[in-house]
């Protein structure tokens, strides 16, 4: 579950660099930074993150060494020197109380655990450092979700299902907020924002719905006859849409400081 097809995800991922650069532009830098950037992915906004630290630096850490191996190799060589690419769990940040912030997009929702998630963010921070961050939020890819638990129930699959749980946790604006207070951060601000997205056609719908959305489901099926029946089935039903191929995307946006004291 941890590794993903980066290369494919480098190329359809337009939503989630779109949405990331918005995020990008509410973090507060003067260019001498250390940012931790947590769930980098392929480094599209890691390398952007580094132009706005001429004189600074990043820590770009992922759980998935496929994404690791895919940024390092993206990075343009004038930023190679600034960043350092761990692999590491968001939950155990190789960066301890020296952080002035840390910025992550499309990642905390893969982490169930958010009390523990801002705990590890907070002490990754210095005091004073901020945190600017989006991921999944309440509503997320609802009519998908639906659509495959009804796929998971049928006879022929539900044995492969057993042992099914939700990999992600898309939590609510005052929820994040009071996670966030309870981490010792201060001067919070949360929003869940709605932000649909249309796939152009069945193809470009169902490559990225087995390579962004549904790989834990996919985990689940124990032949390629199966997924690609399972991501045919929630296409059919996708192109019924109006408009079709749409996915209901929510965004949940945070931002908050560790207090000087």
């Amino acid at each position: 579950m941890r590794e993903w097809n980066a290369a494919t995800y480098h190329r359809v991922s337009a939503p989630q660099f779109d949405w990331g650069l918005a995020v990008l532009e509410r973090l507060p830098l003067a260019g001498h930074e250390l940012v931790v950037d947590v769930g980098c992915g392929t480094g599209r906004l890691t390398s952007l993150l580094l132009d706005r630290l001429p004189h600074g630096a990043a820590v770009a850490v992922d759980l998935s060494a496929n994404m690791l191996h895919v940024a390092r190799a993206e990075m343009p060589a004038g930023h190679r020197p600034r960043v350092h690419f761990v692999l590491a769990s968001a939950l155990a940040l190789p960066v301890h109380e020296r952080a002035d912030a840390v910025f992550s997009t499309a990642t905390f929702h893969w982490v169930l655990d958010h009390p523990a998630l801002f705990r590890s963010l907070h002490d990754a921070l210095r005091p004073g450092g901020v945190l600017v961050a989006q991921c999944g939020g309440a509503g997320n890819l609802a009519r998908i979700h639906a659509r495959a638990d009804a796929l998971m129930r049928q006879d022929d699959l539900a044995p492969f299902f057993s042992a099914w749980t939700e990999p992600w946790e898309f939590a609510d604006a005052a929820t994040t907020a009071a996670r966030l207070a309870d981490a010792g951060f201060a001067a919070i601000a949360t929003n869940v924002e709605a932000t649909p997205f249309i796939q152009p056609d069945a193809d470009a719908y169902a490559v990225f719905v087995r390579n962004v959305i549904c790989r834990p489901h996919l985990a689940c099926l124990p032949d390629e006859p199966r997924r690609a029946a399972f991501i045919d089935a929630l296409t059919r039903l996708a192109a019924q849409d109006d408009p079709p191929f749409e996915l209901d995307y929510w965004r949940l946006n945070m931002s908050a400081r560790r207090p000087l004291r």
